[in-house]
């Protein structure tokens, strides 16, 4: 910093207000000083910053389950958003989230000097095990459903399987089958809460669902079996995640079923793949940038004491997206009701 100092002509303290953005610096002084930190390619120290200033602009994250493509596209968005804040993101991931590994996870990061943290907490055992913790510094859960008492940002999972089972309703089809996912997963409850509440409200009884655990194999073992309902009242299926509707799409055709004419399929997520589908997957997409920016902004808010530390609860609408999967449904002669 001295040599900044000498270089732009001014003093020790004042490269030290330009650095800390203070007002009252002069515009052509702090052009001075900026021009000289890149002409000597000067870079702050981070660990004496923050002796000074007892701020680390560091977040911390913890999160499991990372390999599917909910929680990894939530987990980029989060540190994409640090980074335009200014903040860096330590992240610690874990096998299963439980109180004892929640424990340790925020002790390490309160070792490193984290300001805050975000917990990814899809499951419902992560969320009781989040409200029976006490941090040291904000936090903020993500992925956790409706109905949480604790400081949290969400994608509205009942409004996205209201979309997509209205979306089969208003097409034709007299009754929707829902393969639901893991039922530890507060986001897979949410999403057989809409689809059921939708069917109530047009007034038709919702089947049975069945359920898979997120991935491809599982939709396809749930494919042969939804194929055997066909001509006997199955026309539509909304699927829980696009990796299981794969599977489900590859076993009705396997099984001489076309989509859509046969039946129709609708996903969630919006995988970068459903695109490309045979057919097409119309899908429900979830907004993971504006989940980030969300939770950054909340959980920086309660940093800076900007937000009451209550409960505060952010709900990001999901977008439907309406591919070849479900083309406009006519029942055909002779069609058993469904």
């Amino acid at each position: 910093m001295a040599d900044v100092a000498r270089l732009a002509g001014v003093s020790h303290q004042t490269v030290s207000r330009v650095l800390g953005d203070h007002p009252n610096v002069r515009e052509g002084t702090r052009a001075k000083v900026l021009q000289a930190i890149e002409e000597m390619g000067y870079r702050r120290n981070s660990s004496a910053r923050a002796l000074a200033t007892r701020r680390t602009l560091t977040l911390g994250v913890v999160a499991s389950n990372t390999t599917l493509y909910g929680p990894a596209s939530t987990l980029f968005a989060l540190e994409e958003a640090a980074r335009a804040e200014g903040y860096l993101v330590s992240t610690v991931s874990l096998r299963e989230l439980t109180v004892e590994t929640l424990s340790e996870a925020m002790d390490r990061l309160s070792e490193g000097g984290v300001e805050g943290v975000i917990a990814l907490a899809p499951q419902r055992s992560a969320v009781e095990a989040l409200t029976e913790l006490r941090h040291p510094f904000p936090v903020v859960a993500v992925g956790t459903g409706s109905g949480v008492d604790i400081p949290s940002v969400n994608v509205d999972q009942r409004l996205g399987a209201r979309l997509a089972t209205g979306h089969l309703l208003a097409t034709g089809h007299r009754r929707v089958w829902h393969l639901a996912g893991p039922e530890n997963w507060q986001e897979a409850v949410d999403r057989a809460d809409g689809w059921r509440e939708i069917l109530e409200e047009a007034g038709v009884e919702p089947p049975l669902p069945l359920r898979g655990d997120w991935s491809p194999l599982s939709g396809y073992r749930a494919g042969q079996e939804l194929a055997g309902w066909v001509g006997r009242g199955l026309t539509a299926v909304f699927v829980a995640n696009d990796q299981m509707a794969l599977g489900v799409l590859w076993a009705l055709r396997e099984a001489g079923v076309r989509t859509p004419q046969d039946v129709a399929v609708v996903g969630f997520d919006d995988i970068p793949e459903s695109e490309f589908f045979a057919p097409p997957l119309t899908t429900v997409r979830q907004d993971f940038s504006a989940v980030g920016k969300q939770s950054i902004a909340l959980l920086l808010d309660l940093i800076e004491g900007r937000t009451p530390s209550g409960t505060s609860r952010v709900a990001v609408e999901p977008q439907l997206l309406v591919r070849a999967s479900t083309f406009p449904y006519i029942p055909q002669p002779g069609t058993a009701p469904g």
